[in-house]
């Protein structure tokens, strides 16, 4: 996740080789899916919006999931506290200002109740029924531990009691997307962000949230490659959005979901919306080239972060949203946790709230009386 502003990836995402019209995407399908079941996680910035999808619609998110994330609202909608008080983007590195204090936490759940009352986001009293795991790692310059520390003492704050959430802290763990065995090494921050860690965090992050029975086991990577659907992501966009979306919202043309096939038949099944972080969108153009060659970092991030193993054996749909590149704006590709896409960015008026929001209501609508 970087500050620094450039002007990249965005118009060239239309030139990968096969690139479809969104268009020619299907919608995505309604099927039986328990609402109440619905949760989020993410990495850095998936992670900060993983964290504002829970507390704007915490009437339906049963638990959060966050990797390299900090509080609601740290950004405040600034993005100088956002690179320095919320995280370490800012360059040059020396002028990061994070401390165990930094995000002002009483300030943030301030911020929270605030909202609740005037009906930006749901009542804040759900917040304290949901499970919470958070994880950090010794290695990360990016987020560093203090943040996520300070995510905690955010959900405390909010009555989250203490047997409902759980911070893992890992030694020799960078910014990354732990995993059992793909990616770069575990210390490294670096492209594609997911770690060989020999901790498997999207097991973690689901088992703590569906928990306290222990997930089924994992079906193998080759039983889940067919079971991934590419979607329109615009028709979810809201009815007021600009115009030019694509250079006003981050929201990609496409994303993506997982059915198990349990949840292709009518099985009654859960919900998990999962955030790829900055640097990590189907569209998004790294430097160097990707994993798996060519331009684009593709599905790396859907395929490989170890959602859908899971997935599979345990009844959860995994909603995949896709953000990208606005240059100048948000050229990293990043979830909007900050402000780039107006004042509302964190409630219910936020425009990629509202369509992450739009696209659960699609799925839940064919769940049965």
């Amino acid at each position: 996740m970087k500050a620094i502003p450039c002007v990249c990836a965005f118009a060239l995402s239309a030139l990968r080789p096969g690139f479809v019209s969104a268009e020619t995407y299907p919608p995505l399908p309604a099927l039986d899916i328990d609402v109440s079941q619905t949760s989020v996680s993410g990495l850095s910035s998936g992670g900060f919006m993983a964290v504002q999808l829970g507390v704007a619609y915490s009437s339906i998110v049963k638990g959060v999931g966050v990797v390299a994330g900090g509080p609601y609202y740290c950004a405040q909608g600034s993005i100088a506290i956002a690179t320095t008080q919320c995280s370490c983007t800012i360059q040059p590195a020396s002028l990061c200002a994070v401390t165990p204090t930094s995000a002002d936490v009483p300030a943030l759940v301030a911020k929270t109740k605030a909202f609740a009352a005037s009906r930006l986001i749901d009542d804040a009293a759900n917040i304290g029924g949901q499970r919470v795991i958070m994880i950090s790692g010794a290695s990360d310059a990016t987020v560093p531990r203090p943040v996520v520390k300070q995510l905690g003492d955010y959900y405390a704050a909010l009555g989250v009691p203490e047997q409902s959430r759980t911070e893992i802290d890992r030694d020799k763990t960078g910014h990354t997307m732990p995993t059992a065995n793909y990616g770069v090494a575990c210390s490294k921050s670096e492209s594609p962000f997911i770690g060989k860690c020999r901790f498997d965090a999207a097991k973690e992050m689901l088992g703590w949230i569906y928990g306290p029975a222990p997930l089924a086991a994992p079906a193998t990577t080759q039983a889940t490659q067919t079971h991934f659907l590419r979607f329109d992501q615009t028709r979810y966009l809201p009815a007021d959005r600009p115009a030019s979306f694509a250079w006003t919202t981050g929201m990609d043309a496409s994303g993506w979901l997982y059915v198990p096939a349990a949840c292709k038949t009518g099985t009654r099944c859960r919900l998990h919306v999962a955030l790829h972080g900055c640097e990590q969108g189907q569209d998004y153009l790294p430097l160097d080239s990707p994993p798996g060659g060519g331009l684009f970092f593709g599905e790396t991030f859907v395929r490989d972060a170890g959602y859908a193993r899971w997935a599979e054996t345990n009844r959860i749909v995994v909603l995949f949203p896709q953000a990208v590149s606005i240059p100048g704006l948000n050229p990293n590709g990043c979830w909007d946790w900050w402000g780039y896409t107006g004042s509302h960015f964190a409630d219910h008026r936020g425009v990629q709230m509202r369509a992450i929001r739009n696209m659960i209501d699609r799925l839940v609508s064919g769940a049965s009386q």
